[in-house]
This record gives structure tokens, sequence and C-alpha cells, in this order.
């Protein structure tokens, strides 16, 4: 049975407690071919932390480094191991004036630790009823980062609300990112200040735009 990938015990010092969550998700997913995880920070942890946790236990160290060639972050599969980049063009004449204004925040530990960086992007602006719209300071973090935002909430409010008035500036409907815990911390901002943007999971705008325009990939 799936469980959590231990990063909230690995950041928060507690690398005891991380390992068993780290084997107990080793042991579950070691026959699978591919792991595709909806999570840049998890997937992160997965790819990159699961080595240094078990840096001294050879036999987990091992299986940790041949199970993160199988891991992949939920754009990163799409785009680079199934191929898609582009939907069916015959059902993708939509009026300019119909498209919706979206705007994308990145992931730190998805563009930094596991760099996948024009993925989401490509598959935003593949969608035919959306129009990306760049964020300014856009690989700047939201200011959530786990336990910091607990730690530090001053400074992960101050982070915050610069990232808030620069989605405000995009005059987007909806903000998309691949981390629902960016989502939860930028979602909480916008409804805190009465902010008509919608945060969603780049998952979530996927199937929404695709299933009311019934694409299909070439």
């Amino acid at each position: 049975m799936q469980t959590c990938c231990g990063q909230p015990a690995f950041n928060s010092g507690f690398k005891s407690e991380a390992k068993v969550l780290a084997g107990k998700f080793l042991d579950s997913f070691q026959d699978k071919s591919h792991i595709v995880v909806p999570s840049g920070s998890c997937t992160a942890m997965i790819k990159v932390f699961y080595p240094e946790i078990f840096h001294a236990d050879s036999s987990r160290l091992h299986q940790s480094e041949e199970i993160r060639t199988r891991v992949f972050e939920l754009s990163e599969f799409i785009v680079d191991v199934l191929g898609i980049e582009h939907f069916n063009e015959a059902l993708n004449e939509v009026s300019s004036n119909s498209k919706r204004k979206i705007t994308y925040h990145e992931g730190c530990h998805l563009r930094r630790e596991i760099d996948v960086v024009t993925q989401p992007r490509l598959l935003i602006d593949a969608l035919p009823d959306v129009e990306l719209v760049e964020l300014d300071q856009v690989d700047v973090c939201c200011g959530f980062g786990g336990t910091f935002s607990v730690k530090y909430p001053d400074i992960s409010g101050a982070m915050l609300e610069d990232k808030i008035q620069n989605i405000s500036k995009t005059d987007a409907e909806t903000v998309v990112s691949c981390d629902s815990s960016c989502l939860m911390q930028i979602g909480g901002g916008l409804a805190k200040k009465n902010i008509d943007v919608k945060p969603m999971h780049l998952a979530q705008i996927l199937d929404e735009s695709l299933s009311a325009n019934e694409i299909v990939d070439q």
C-alpha cells in the first residue's frame, strides 16, 4: 500500500522516520516500470534525496538509485516519456476571444532539483482554450517550503505577498502549478485577499480542458 514519500519528516530533521517511509516506498514500487508522481517536490525527494538517506545502507542505496530512473513528475512523463507535446489540431480552433488567461507558478524542487521547466508550459500552451501568461519572477519561491512557512511565518508571508501581486498583474483567472503544496499556499493567500483567481494543479487543468474539448493526442 502506498504512503507518504517521507519528505515532511526528512525536511524536519527526522531522518530515521523518513528512512522508514522511504523504504516502504521502495518496496511498494520496486516492480513498477514507470512511477508517475503529481508533485515536483515528492519527485525530487525520491530521485535526489533517497540516495542521501540510504548512503550508509548499500542494499537500499542500490535500490534507491535504480528506482530513481523510473520515477517521473507528471508533466515530465507526459512530454518526455509519452512524447505528447501537441493535441489534435482539428479540435484546436477556439476563438482567441473565448480563451481564458492562465498563469503558471514553478515549484522550487520542480525547477531546481529535477530540472523540469519547459514540460508544464508545453502542455498548458497546447490547450486550445487557454492563453498562457508568463508570471513575473516565476522561478521565485511562493514562501511555503513545508515547515519553512511555520518556522518563519513573517518571511513566508512576505514572499507570498510578492507572489500574489505578480499573479494579480497577469489578469489571469487561473494559476496553475505542479505542486499541491504551492497551490495550498497561493490559494490561501488569494482567498485571504478575496482575489478571484482559481488555483489548479496541472492535472486538473489538463483534465478539464481536454474533457471539455474532446481532444485526443496525435
